[in-house]
């Protein structure tokens, strides 16, 4: 068996990239200005089916700016995700306000049931406002994460969220090109469900700009305002004249040409990451006690990261971690629950169980676009001699 390495997730930058970055370079618009970035966000929001999309910093600064326009304040209250990564709710503590966290259901995503059970019985809806009866706080939006490229169930989420006039950011980060295939929401992709989406571009993402996000919305009005904040709120620019508190969250015209190269590649990425997600569920899923995690019926997938379970032992996500390891091969274990990290210790919580289930149990493996069919049986053959 050959020792090469293989990583867990890598860029894959085989298309134009070299050229539009050189052209960008050679036309010495590297910075923050030129015409790259808005060919990104137009091409991006047109790929997604939006009106218009702004380009940011990194996903994180995306879902900041999300909130700031949602109106939270430091006396909110935001419903987010304990299973996620921990940039998802940080832009929460940013602004001030405090996290409510809400368990997972079998899609990782956010559980609507116990969404309802905490509206219904652990809040009073007066006056137009949720008010959460232990804190006091206003819970005014929810920030709902499509994990690995799963979507969550916005056919019942959406619901709940206009009974009791919750804004909705949808962090999209790891979930762009998945979209429903049936029901309500048909074609609706991802991050254009809820009042703003936010998407990343980080190393490890479907596409990469090196560093980089993206927010979209259906209301133009909301967009612009998001432009005006991530380029430091500049009502005069030429006289430097600042309205408001803003913030250095652009992109630059060398990452958005980066990125403009991988969207042309998506829908191939997304064949690739298929092909090899339904080889490793065939072979995974014949080993007693593991399961590749599926995704959602009536939607098309991104399938942006693999998960193995382990459906009974505890200790095997450690081992095969380990096992893996030694034969050059990266995985990791899910993240660590949010509502357990130290800075979130004794915030708000609501009916955590399926979350530290999943947490003990799931390990990611390698599931990049360059990613072989040899490389993915390499990695099969390790799991399957695993004991």
């Amino acid at each position: 068996m050959s020792d090469e390495f293989i990583a867990l997730s890598v860029p894959n930058l085989k298309g134009n990239e070299l050229k539009y970055v050189t052209d960008a370079v050679e036309t010495e618009w590297v910075s923050t200005a030129g015409p790259y970035v808005s060919d990104f966000e137009k091409r991006l929001a047109e790929y997604v089916k939006v009106p218009a999309a702004v380009s940011t910093q990194n996903g994180t600064s995306a879902l900041h700016v999300s909130l700031l326009l949602c109106g939270i304040t430091r006396e909110d209250a935001v419903i987010v995700p304990t299973l996620t990564f921990i940039a998802a709710v940080n832009p929460v503590k940013y602004i001030g306000a405090e996290p409510v966290f809400m368990d997972c259901d079998d899609s990782l995503c956010m559980d609507p049931i116990k969404l309802q059970q905490y509206c219904e019985t652990e809040c009073d809806f007066t006056d137009g406002k949720l008010i959460d009866k232990q804190t006091g706080r206003h819970v005014k939006a929810m920030v709902v994460v499509h994990v690995f490229g799963n979507m969550a169930d916005m056919e019942a989420i959406m619901p709940i969220a206009a009974k009791y006039n919750i804004k909705v950011v949808e962090d999209a980060t790891e979930a762009l090109g998945t979209y429903y295939t049936a029901g309500e929401y048909e074609g609706k992709f991802a991050g254009t469900i809820g009042d703003f989406g936010c998407y990343s571009f980080n190393g490890n993402k479907i596409i990469t700009t090196g560093g980089g996000g993206m927010i979209v919305s259906n209301d133009q009005e909301l967009l612009a305002h998001a432009k005006h904040l991530t380029t430091q709120a500049k009502a005069d620019q030429a006289n430097f004249i600042h309205d408001e508190i803003g913030y250095n969250y652009r992109m630059t015209n060398l990452q958005a040409a980066l990125g403009l190269a991988q969207l042309e590649q998506l829908e191939g990425f997304i064949e690739t990451k298929t092909a090899n997600y339904n080889r490793y569920k065939d072979a995974i899923n014949k080993i007693d006690g593991l399961h590749v995690q599926d995704f959602r019926e009536g939607i098309r997938s991104n399938y942006w990261f693999y998960s193995v379970v382990f459906e009974k032992d505890e200790e095997g996500r450690d081992r095969l971690i380990e096992e893996l390891k030694e034969n050059h091969i990266q995985s990791r274990p899910i993240w660590g629950l949010i509502s357990d990290q130290l800075p979130y210790q004794g915030s708000r919580t609501f009916q955590l169980e399926k979350a530290p289930w999943y947490w003990k149990r799931v390990v990611n493996i390698p599931c990049s676009t360059n990613l072989t069919i040899a490389g993915v049986d390499r990695v099969i053959s390790v799991i399957q001699n695993f004991n």
